[in-house]
């Protein structure tokens, strides 16, 4: 089985997170994803998942939403060290977020419409409102994700562009395009609907 991704920006700190690839061994629906994890021997705490339906809306979790799928929201943070955060993606983009100053974590599904919307400034918000984060000191990155020449829309650069613009100064960019390698992930839009789709997953150390 194909080893997930991790990323060194949040590797250096310790900070327990993972984008599984693509893998014939266990599905991918949402129902398995506590195996999938397992599988790759990732120690996952509590799930809790976003419903996804690909808005800008963040909300903030706790232990009493463990096992939960949050509905009307693309992103998820939290302080709780006991529950592991979890989004599912097949081109759109997954963006990690770390405040090792408060103590939180946070994960956003940024596909075209969330972009759009500014996902990634609506989750720095609702972390600055519930734990104090200042984004001068949050580590965030963005995973792998459909890019040009696959994609009419260079949305990755503009996630990276409104992590900037939000005042993130801590940003990596993992660089992988979705459609550029069907070997290793799942595009939606290169396979036309019919794939599966990637785990990212964080917890607090």
């Amino acid at each position: 089985m194909t080893a997930p991704l991790t990323f060194s920006s949040l590797d250096a700190r310790a900070v327990p997170h993972v984008f599984t690839l693509r893998q014939d061994r266990v599905p991918t629906h949402p129902d398995n994803a506590a195996a999938v994890l397992a599988c790759h021997g990732f120690d996952f705490r509590h799930l809790i998942r976003a419903e996804q339906p690909h808005g800008n809306r963040c909300a903030i979790v706790t232990a009493a939403e463990r096992g939960q799928t949050v509905p009307g929201v693309d992103a998820l943070a939290t302080g709780d060290p006991t529950v592991t955060l979890l989004i599912r993606t097949a081109d759109c983009g997954p963006v990690f977020f770390f405040d090792p100053a408060h103590g939180a974590v946070a994960l956003a599904h940024s596909g075209r419409k969330g972009t759009e919307g500014n996902i990634v400034a609506a989750t720095i918000h609702a972390m600055t409102q519930a734990f104090g984060t200042c984004p001068e000191d949050l580590i965030a990155v963005l995973g792998p994700t459909i890019r040009v020449p696959d994609y009419d829309v260079p949305f990755a650069d503009q996630i990276l562009r409104q992590l900037a613009d939000a005042g993130v100064d801590q940003i990596e960019d993992c660089g992988f395009n979705t459609a550029a390698d069907l070997s290793r992930f799942y595009s939606y839009r290169k396979e036309q609907g019919r794939t599966g789709r990637h785990f990212a997953a964080i917890h607090l150390p």
